[in-house]
């Protein structure tokens, strides 16, 4: 099982959930017209984790990938039917996360009305830096979030602009399935996703905490 670092801590993440959706911008840019009722919400297998690398590589062969940077926490302990303010208190480290699709393959999916799980789960697709726990003055409804992609700045935006806030989504999928300590949440992207090629440079930013930076290779 592969691990992330929480203050120097390695943690293995039992699941990843993602929420999909959760700017109103980057809807749009994705053919949407207006946000759903309740988060969407998709996973990632452990086995797509990569944390602290300075190179990640994906093939070539995958076809083509897009970059998603993303507000991301971990869970400290179990839930289950949680409220609000127990998925909220249930957060214990926070850090930046590239959330990597392969696009062609998800759009194929999608058109046919089948699931897109090989485009959102497949190796090296949750790129992650390190999480560190904060202070009660962190607001994660109030964070500038920022990608650059060699050098020039492809997505920026603020947390503040979420559809669903962090406690909304972890109450929401508490109530179908059980959360274990160790869980990962990704909270959506921002507009501004686009094409990452062999030797590009990311470059991903979220205010306070420690950003995340490496190279792409396509073998």
């Amino acid at each position: 099982m592969r691990a992330i670092t929480v203050d120097k801590v390695n943690i293995t993440p039992g699941k990843i959930l993602c929420v999909g959706k959760n700017y109103l911008a980057h809807l749009r840019e994705m053919g949407g017209s207006r946000p759903m009722p309740e988060p969407t919400i998709f996973m990632k297998p452990n086995s797509a984790i990569v944390s602290g690398a300075n190179e990640v590589a994906i093939p070539a062969a995958h076809g083509v990938l897009h970059h998603e940077v993303e507000l991301c926490f971990v869970i400290s302990r179990t839930l289950s039917r949680a409220s609000e303010q127990e998925a909220g208190d249930s957060i214990s480290g926070w850090g930046v996360g590239i959330d990597f699709t392969l696009r062609d393959i998800q759009s194929a999916a999608k058109k046919a009305g089948g699931p897109w799980t090989i485009s959102k789960g497949f190796d090296c697709a949750a790129v992650f830096g390190e999480f560190v726990t904060t202070g009660s003055d962190f607001d994660p409804l109030a964070l500038d979030i920022k990608l650059s992609l060699n050098g020039n700045i492809r997505q920026s935006a603020n947390t503040g602009q979420m559809i669903f806030s962090p406690a909304e989504v972890v109450s929401f999928v508490s109530r179908f399935m059980t959360i274990d300590a160790g869980d990962l949440f990704m909270t959506g992207t921002p507009e501004g996703v686009g094409e990452v090629k062999d030797g590009d440079k990311i470059d991903a930013e979220i205010s306070g905490l420690p950003p995340l930076k490496f190279a792409i290779l396509r073998p």
